[in-house]
């Protein structure tokens, strides 16, 4: 089993929430690899901190793709994890916002894409169609263009709905895939095998204290990230 040797760098923690800045490279949840997941650095991390003995509760509330960095919720109550579970499935009282560089900057500064998305299983791939087919199921953003540095252009995107592979598809489709992407039409990979998106900011209603929150997880320093400054 492969273990990260990365801190762990909490980005917000109270009595029914730890938020954390993912690496890329790091399994939010246990695979096929064996690799030694976020949820259990979290697990790990909440135990030595607390001096707790035995299954420490560390509820998984949404995930990232593996070679996506940024910011993951995790839930320390099962209370918590009910409350965040309905936020995100409802997509009310909570935006999410990502950051992609990408390749080919697109025709429109501002755009709001919305296709159909089919899952293939087999090749871990969502093929993407503009209008409803079979098994297909509808995906809703919006995007900003921020800024261009040489070839690489850097987006804002606002998801409105939660698909598998949503934004790699969507921005695939238009012509402007993420930097380092191969599985959507990247020619290089970035030498550490990440893609150029990073989960960037949440708002959203404590589960709890019912507040309205905003975590902001800093840019990764590898890659094309360095010449971009938020």
């Amino acid at each position: 089993m492969q273990h990260n040797n990365t801190p762990l760098e909490v980005l917000f923690e109270d009595n029914h929430l730890i938020i954390v800045n993912k690496k890329s490279g790091t399994l939010v949840q246990s695979d096929q690899t064996g690799d030694t997941p976020l949820v259990d650095e979290v697990k790990d991390y909440l135990a030595k901190k607390y001096n707790k003995p035995g299954n420490v509760f560390c509820g998984v509330i949404h995930r990232l793709d593996r070679p996506v960095s940024g910011l993951v919720i995790f839930a320390k109550t099962s209370k918590a994890l009910v409350r965040m579970n309905e936020l995100f499935k409802e997509h009310t009282h909570i935006e999410k916002k990502y950051l992609a560089i990408v390749l080919h900057k697109p025709k429109n500064a501002e755009d709001t894409l919305v296709h159909w998305l089919v899952k293939n299983t087999q090749k871990l791939y969502a093929m993407v169609y503009t209008k409803e087919v079979r098994n297909s199921q509808r995906a809703e953003l919006s995007f900003k263009h921020l800024s261009s540095i040489d070839r690489n252009h850097l987006l804002e995107i606002t998801l409105k709905t939660g698909r598998f592979h949503q934004i790699r598809a969507q921005l695939s489709k238009i012509g402007s895939t993420i930097v380092g992407d191969l599985k959507y039409g990247a020619p290089v990979p970035n030498t550490d095998a990440s893609i150029c998106l990073h989960s960037y900011m949440c708002t959203f209603l404590h589960p709890v204290k019912n507040e309205k929150m905003t975590v902001i997880a800093p840019l990764p320093v590898s890659n094309a990230w360095i010449n971009f400054k938020m």
